[in-house]
């Protein structure tokens, strides 16, 4: 118990004296996750926004998949990223292998299906909702595009928001794809499974609590959306 307790003392102690390491870790995770965020936004939110308006044969099966993918197993995507960016793989080439754009790569690739599904379920909703409105005003399902994604700008983010936390949770594709090497592909979620493992507690606490508190203020930021959101339309 007293050995718990000391290691908690000193977790604290790192994180108030603000760690080079711990910091370090912290800012790579941040950057990783954020870039990867951004990244998955650029295919997701479109994706997402086509379905939502568009009508055409085989449009419930790509639904389908994408709620599908919302669960793809972390380490499977690993995998297939590493085949990928391995040296033999197609993309073996650009040595990304073992480096933060690989485990960019993995994060979006497991972001993007849960930012299209989540964003056409949101957009869906307001088609259905304004459809009529715009029509008899001449737009139609593409121009309606921009004026949905505006006036759903907050549900959105929540959205995004969603997909942050994911990707700054995530730990199995990017050990796999980044090889968690100190000073370089290490991440709050890599650094604490190895700490661990080593009983290196103190270190392995500090991150978590950070991880924690910003998985904390993430979803406190969803909720404060989804509460604007709801006061918006209401």
């Amino acid at each position: 118990m007293n050995d718990l307790g000391t290691a908690f003392a000193t977790a604290l102690g790192l994180v108030s004296a603000g760690d080079p390491a711990v910091l370090r870790i912290v800012a790579l995770s941040l950057q990783v996750s954020l870039t990867a965020t951004l990244c998955a936004a650029l295919v997701g939110l479109p994706l997402g926004a086509w379905l939502a308006v568009a009508r055409f044969p085989g449009r419930g099966a790509i639904t389908t998949g994408l709620n599908a993918l919302m669960g793809l197993p972390p380490v499977v995507a690993g995998l297939l990223i590493y085949l990928l960016l391995s040296r033999s793989g197609p993309l073996g080439g650009w040595g990304l292998l073992f480096t933060p754009a690989a485990m960019v790569i993995a994060q979006a690739v497991l972001v993007a299906p849960i930012l299209a599904a989540l964003s056409r379920q949101v957009l869906e909703g307001l088609w259905e909702e304004y459809a009529e409105h715009l029509r008899s005003l001449g737009a139609g399902p593409w121009r309606a595009v921009p004026t949905l994604l505006w006036d759903g700008r907050f549900a959105l983010l929540t959205v995004l928001l969603a997909g942050f936390g994911r990707a700054s949770a995530e730990v199995g594709a990017v050990m796999v794809v980044g090889g968690n090497i100190e000073g370089f592909t290490r991440v709050m979620t890599t650094a604490i499974a190895l700490e661990t493992s080593k009983g290196d507690l103190p270190l392995a606490l500090a991150l978590g609590g950070i991880l924690m508190a910003i998985v904390l203020a993430v979803n406190a930021a969803a909720q404060g959306l989804r509460g604007i959101a709801l006061r918006a339309g209401g």
